[in-house]
């Protein structure tokens, strides 16, 4: 038995008290690391990713019986757990998100539009505090005169992003590292039809009817991307 198929094999020893388990301490281990979420990054993790990678077809089992897919970007590294589209009682993600608000939804897309300009770059996209409150200001109501409340949405909006690891943080405290996970967050497959989704929030439609050969659903959040 080679020691890749021994994380899947039968364990001989109980980990816990009343463990009727069968993976590996470490196969377990990474599966509560993808169920924790919001994704697993490989180029952070890689000895965790190495193993998904050898025991893609375990894990991927192991998701289904609880109405989960496993979705992979082996070019970025990445990875996360989506709920099955299965219209059955009690098939519900075991622990749905807060939907985005409008801030948060209009700063992922617009970032997800960056992220997109800056592929191929071999460089990570970063932006600061500043310039993302600059982005949400092109989409202020005119209405809206004040100042600290706009700063205090922008600053909510990009600490909701942070938290969802679609922004990480940098050695810099005002200065952020657009996570690659947000491609597959927003797995929008023409960018071309960003700006529409986002001309839709800005005409205060309640709800982006993403079709599903566009957009799905923002994977790391609900299963509907609309604006509070």
């Amino acid at each position: 038995m080679t020691s890749t198929n021994s994380y899947a094999a039968p364990i001989t020893e109980s980990l816990f008290e009343g463990d009727r388990g069968n993976f590996s301490l470490e196969l377990r281990q990474l599966l509560v690391r993808l169920l924790r979420g919001p994704y697993l990054d490989g180029s952070t993790e890689p000895a965790a990713w190495q193993l998904l990678l050898d025991q893609q077809e375990v894990v991927g089992a192991y998701v289904s019986e609880i109405f989960l897919t496993i979705s992979m970007d082996t070019d970025r590294k990445i990875a996360m757990l989506t709920p099955a589209q299965i219209d059955q009682v009690h098939t519900s993600p075991i622990a749905p998100r807060r939907a985005l608000k409008r801030d948060e939804t209009l700063l992922a897309l617009r970032l997800r539009l960056l992220l997109e300009q800056h592929s191929g770059t071999g460089t990570d996209a970063v932006l600061s505090r500043s310039a993302m409150h600059e982005i949400l200001a092109e989409h202020r109501s005119p209405s809206d005169r004040d100042d600290k409340r706009f700063a205090e949405s922008c600053d909510a909006a990009i600490a909701r992003l942070n938290s969802l690891r679609l922004l990480t943080g940098t050695e810099l405290a005002d200065e952020f590292r657009i996570s690659p996970a947000l491609a597959m967050a927003l797995p929008i497959s023409r960018i071309e039809d960003i700006p529409q989704y986002i001309a839709a929030i800005d005409a205060n439609e309640s709800t982006l009817n993403l079709s599903a050969d566009t957009s799905q659903e923002l994977s790391l959040d609900s299963t509907d991307l609309v604006q509070e």
